[in-house]
C-alpha cells in the first residue's frame, strides 16, 4: 500500500458512477468475486480516478443508491472479445453473444461485432451489497450528473466517503479471493489492487504498452502475459512478475527453452536446436534486449528471473 499527499499528509479521490442495474444484480448473485470488469459502451478513456483508488457503483433510477464498490486496477480500451476472454462472467453477462448484444443496445448507430472496442475499468476486490445495507448519495450529488462524478479526500464529504468504504472494504476482506485485511494507519491511501488472472493480463498489457517485449509485434490476440514464475509455484499476479509476449514465445519461455537474464537479455537454449532440428526463428532473438516498461517498478523481477533460469531453463 503507498500513499499520496494530501489531508493528513494523504489526498486521493473516488469515483461515483452510474451503473446498470443489470450489470449490478448479475454480479451481486454470483458475489464474492476477485474482479469484475464495468465496462463502457463506448471506447472513451478513463482518468477520473487512478490505479488504487475507490470506483464506486451509484445505482439507477428507481434505485438511486450506493450499492457497492470496487478498486480501481486498470482502465484500458480492450475488443469485447479480448474483455470476455479476460474476465468472462465477470463482464456482468452470461456469454459473449448476450455481451455483444448488451453493447449493441447502446451503440445503436453501428454494428457491434467481438472486435468492436468499448471501455474498460477493471476492478479488484469489488463489494455487492444486499438492498438493506445500501446507502443515500453524498448531498452533493445531482440527478443530472450523466456519467459519474469524482469526490477528493480533499474535502469532508470525499473524506466521510473513503473512510466508509475503506471500512466495508476490511470488513469484506476475509471473503474468498480477496486481499488479506489491512492495517490502516492515519488518512486515506492508495489501495494495492490484488489481481485475478484476467486484470494480471491486463495490466501487463498497459506495462508493456501493447506490444511485445521482444518484437514490434502489436496484434493483441497474439499477446499474451507470460508469469515468469507460474502462479501455481507460488509466482504472484503483479506487474514485476509478468512479461507481454507473442504468443509462441511465451510457450517457448513456459517450456524452458529461453530465459531472461539479470541484464534483461533474452537467452535461448541450444536445446531448441537439437530437441526441434532447427528453432532458428528463436535463436535470431538470442541476447536481444528486452523492450522494458516506462516505470521501472514494473520491470521484470530479478528474483523471478533467477528462479526461472534455475527451474524451467533447459541447459544443453
Amino acid at each position: 500500500m503507498t500513499d499520496d499527499t494530501g489531508t493528513d499528509g494523504r489526498m486521493v479521490n473516488l469515483f461515483i458512477s452510474n451503473t446498470d442495474n443489470r450489470w449490478f444484480d448479475f454480479l451481486n448473485q454470483r458475489a464474492p468475486l476477485q474482479e469484475v470488469n464495468f465496462w463502457q459502451p463506448s471506447a472513451t478513456n478513463f482518468r477520473a480516478v487512478t490505479a488504487g483508488e475507490f470506483f464506486v457503483f451509484r445505482l439507477k433510477a428507481p434505485r438511486n443508491a450506493i450499492g457497492g464498490f470496487g478498486v480501481l486496477s486498470s482502465a484500458i480500451l480492450l475488443p469485447i472479445q479480448f474483455a470476455w476472454d479476460a474476465f468472462g462472467e465477470g463482464n456482468g453477462v452470461s456469454s459473449l453473444g448476450e455481451f455483444i448484444r448488451y453493447i449493441q443496445e447502446y451503440r445503436k448507430d453501428q454494428c457491434v461485432t467481438a472486435q468492436t472496442v468499448i471501455g474498460c475499468r477493471v476492478l479488484t476486490q469489488p463489494i455487492f451489497l444486499d438492498e438493506h445495507l445500501w446507502w443515500e448519495l453524498p448531498r452533493s450529488w445531482s440527478k443530472n450528473i450523466v456519467g459519474g462524478k469524482t469526490y477528493s479526500t480533499s474535502s469532508a464529504e470525499g473524506q466521510a466517503l473513503w473512510m466508509k468504504l475503506d471500512h466495508m472494504l476490511a470488513a469484506n476482506q476475509v471473503a474468498p479471493g480477496m486481499a488479506e485485511g489491512a492495517t490502516r494507519y492515519g488518512g486515506p491511501q492508495l489501495i494495492r489492487p490484488r489481481l485475478g488472472q484476467g486484470s494480471f493480463r491486463v495490466s501487463v498489457i498497459e506495462a508493456y504498452n501493447r506490444q511485445c517485449a521482444l518484437t514490434d509485434g502489436r496484434v493483441l490476440p497474439a499477446l499474451e502475459a507470460a508469469h515468469i514464475k507460474p502462479y501455481k509455484e507460488g509466482g504472484q499476479h503483479v506487474r514485476s512478475n509478468g512479461i507481454l509476449l507473442r504468443r509462441d514465445i511465451h510457450s517457448v519461455f513456459d517450456a524452458g527453452y529461453a530465459m531472461i537474464d539479470e541484464r534483461y537479455r533474452f537467452v535461448v537454449s541450444e536445446r531448441v536446436k537439437t530437441v526441434f532440428n532447427n528453432g532458428s526463428e528463436y535463436r535470431k532473438l538470442h541476447g536481444k534486449q528486452l523492450r522494458l516498461p516506462k516505470k521501472t517498478a514494473d520491470h521484470p523481477d530479478r528474483t523471478a528471473l533467477q528462479w526461472h533460469a534455475e527451474n524451467r531453463f533447459e541447459t544443453a
